[in-house]
């Protein structure tokens, strides 16, 4: 994608890692970057990639732990604009690959670095998932049903939003940056940093006093007009009617009266507990019809490859397939700008671009160092 869209000669070199680091490699590589994926050598075959987040990238394999590997890393360093590294604080320094050894060769580089716990801190150095990232960011503490334990909402919180997508923001502020100034800048996105981010807003609901415990609240499933309902054959619902006007319909195409008061919190229970009632009298397709094209913010709980043929997204394009494999096009849309077709990630054997001749990869190839 190299020739399309507005990252259209950018270079990155993405070191091979966990999803979150692909993810935001994949979000560069949608809109025009040149993404070269640094894989071990043992790990690249002639086999294209079918990995959703490595679409429309480049892929070799190369020995780090070798001296000849990482002076060929360095080459290709200098020929890049952006490298995207995903270790733990302070292996690729030892390796040799690290901000400093990379400025010295390109002072116009800007590296990404994509931890959990961020470079420095007293956890910078320990272990840790996504669970780990929110529960610390007190995200975590937030989400689950009254009266029930916290529940992680798989692991899209701290990886993809606050890891691999702010990391994607921070290469876009420093390439915005670097026009300025001509040099390039070290990134520092930790997961639970950006988790902590996403959640502004509610810091100081909970501090007022405005946010309750979880559960309890008009957008955690607290409020009987913001929940999921069951329908007569296992569906579900989701319902969204916050506003009064859009309560109303929904209410009136239910043809319900004599609810109890949504304002009054107390009433709750008894609201959410008859809707439910009303619910479970029709299947998912039939409450589907009838709220279909009006405002009462109700809509059916779609699986994932439900998701890919629902009318809106297949008009809108919401989906693609690539390598077979069915998934979310790029986003977000750029109007007017042209968009080129997305492929598999492809095994790149001229490095010349890159600042690596013909000769010096056959070098390395036969030393078992690249692939």
């Amino acid at each position: 994608m190299s020739e399309a869209g507005p990252l259209a000669g950018v270079r990155v070199l993405e070191l091979a890692g966990l999803a979150p680091g692909p993810f935001a490699g994949m979000m560069l590589a949608d809109h025009g970057a040149e993404v070269l994926r640094i894989d071990r050598v043992k790990a690249v075959t002639d086999r294209p990639r079918t990995d959703v987040m490595d679409r429309g990238k480049h892929t070799i394999g190369l020995d780090l732990k070798s001296p000849e590997g990482v002076a060929a890393f360095k080459d290709l360093a200098r020929a890049a604009d952006v490298v995207i590294e995903v270790f733990r604080p302070g292996v690729a320094e030892r390796l040799g690959i690290g901000p400093a050894d990379l400025h010295a060769v390109n002072e116009r580089l800007i590296y990404g670095r994509m931890t959990g716990w961020g470079q420095d801190g007293p956890l910078a150095h320990t272990a840790g998932h996504d669970i780990d990232y929110i529960a610390i960011s007190g995200i975590l503490s937030m989400l689950g049903r009254e009266g029930d334990k916290p529940t992680p909402p798989i692991n899209i919180l701290g990886d993809f939003a606050g890891g691999g997508l702010m990391l994607a923001y921070g290469v876009l502020l420093a390439l915005f940056e670097r026009e300025r100034t001509g040099v390039g800048r070290v990134i520092d996105a930790a997961m639970v940093d950006g988790a902590a981010i996403l959640f502004a807003m509610f810091y100081q609901g909970v501090q007022s006093g405005f946010w309750g415990p979880r559960g309890t609240n008009l957008l955690d499933t607290g409020a009987p007009m913001y929940d999921t309902y069951e329908t007569a054959d296992g569906g579900h619902l989701a319902v969204g009617s916050l506003e009064p006007q859009f309560w109303t319909a929904m209410v009136t195409l239910m043809d319900l009266t004599d609810l109890p008061d949504r304002n009054d919190r107390a009433q709750w229970p008894a609201l959410k507990a008859r809707l439910a009632a009303e619910f479970k009298k029709r299947t998912r397709a039939e409450w589907e019809a009838l709220f279909d094209g009006s405002d009462a913010c109700v809509s059916p709980v779609l699986s994932m490859p439900e998701a890919i043929e629902h009318p809106h997204n297949v008009a809108r394009g919401a989906f693609t397939e690539v390598g077979g494999v069915h998934q979310p096009a790029p986003a977000p849309r750029l109007l007017g700008a042209r968009t080129s077709d997305l492929a598999p990630a492809t095994r790149l054997t001229d490095l010349s671009a890159w600042g690596i001749t013909q000769d010096d990869a056959d070098k390395l190839r036969a030393q078992g160092v690249l692939a």
